[in-house]
């Protein structure tokens, strides 16, 4: 759940031939025959699906570490499966909801989208439902997918990965927390920070900023940290803030440690480097990968990962300087 700059970028098609080298992920679910499921939701078409449309439709902005990880994903499932597959982006919730009616408008057999604004979601996810299109979530959205009528959800559990953040900051004995949020009325973000403190038994304190914006990032966590030197720990995130963060925690002459949520390349030598205490990990990858398998599966077998009633977790997962070099070579290879 990340949510870099905010302009609008255009849907691109990824048009890709089957690769029989990539390993199928998950063969979990049950028929799609059950009720609750929902009706408007496209029915299976039955083995032969070649060329299946699906759109890929999130929060994230252009040139991002961490949607290039979750494209990368549903690009290798698309490339399995035979899949005609379609990312799009828009950081603007209004945007993202006509990115939706678009791909409505396209005729696709599938979509997958993510709910950092819910609200501004209904309608359109809706509406896709209402044209027979079946509709699956990741990464956001882990409280309204169900109400919304998605067929499933792929991502982490922000409230149980925020208290277990928690939990490790009382193991280290952090006194004052400082929980970064970098976009306000993100639920995911929210989420995080609220099971933090939930867990944590010293002070925390959110600091909210403007993601988009990495000097006005720097220049406010810097003046926080300069204002109150009890701050010893500083919970950003996103990958990037984390990096971002080590050097404000220097110009501030702060005394203040590191963590953070999601990882990325940087982040992984930045954890060996020891500048980073930990990052967890929700495997971006993997929730693009399962995504567009997911709306793959159901189409041509009427699979429903969790049954339609329970998330696909794929997080949360601690890394630290203890076991990164097990992650290593995946994130120097683009895929965690």
């Amino acid at each position: 759940m990340n949510t870099p700059p905010p302009p609008r970028t255009p849907a691109r098609s990824l048009r890709v031939a089957a690769l029989t080298s990539v390993a199928l992920l998950l063969l979990a679910g049950c028929s799609g025959g059950d009720s609750s499921f929902g009706s408007g939701q496209g029915a299976a078409k039955g083995a032969d699906a070649a060329g299946l449309k699906v759109a890929l439709i999130t929060h994230g902005g252009e040139g991002d570490a961490f949607w290039e990880l979750v494209q990368k994903g549903a690009e290798a499932a698309a490339a399995k499966d035979g899949v005609d597959l379609t990312y799009a982006n828009d950081s603007d919730p209004a945007g993202q909801a006509q990115l939706v009616r678009d791909a409505i408008n396209e005729r696709v057999d599938g979509i997958a989208v993510t709910l950092a604004k819910p609200a501004a979601m209904k309608a359109p996810v809706a509406a896709a439902r209402a044209a027979g299109i079946p509709v699956v979530g990741l990464n956001s959205g882990i409280d309204a997918w169900k109400s919304q009528g998605l067929l499933e959800y792929f991502g982490q559990d922000e409230s149980v990965a925020g208290a277990a953040v928690g939990d490790k900051l009382n193991g280290l004995k952090v006194k004052h927390a400082l929980c970064v949020i970098h976009e306000r009325g993100n639920v995911a973000l929210e989420a995080r920070c609220a099971g933090v403190k939930k867990s944590f038994r010293g002070e925390t304190e959110n600091l909210y900023v403007e993601g988009t914006d990495p000097e006005a990032v720097d220049a406010v966590l810097t003046a926080r940290l300069r204002q109150d030197p009890g701050i010893d720990e500083v919970v950003t995130l996103g990958a990037q803030f984390a990096l971002d963060a080590v050097e404000s925690v220097e110009a501030a002459g702060s005394k203040a440690q590191v963590a953070t949520f999601d990882l990325n390349n940087d982040l992984v030598t930045s954890i060996r480097a020891g500048n980073v205490q930990f990052a967890v990990d929700q495997q971006p990858y993997l929730q693009g990968y399962l995504a567009v398998d997911s709306l793959w599966l159901y189409r041509t077998n009427g699979n429903v990962s969790g049954g339609g009633v329970a998330p696909v977790l794929t997080g949360p997962a601690f890394v630290t300087r203890t076991n990164v070099a097990a992650v290593a070579r995946f994130a120097a290879a683009g895929t965690r």
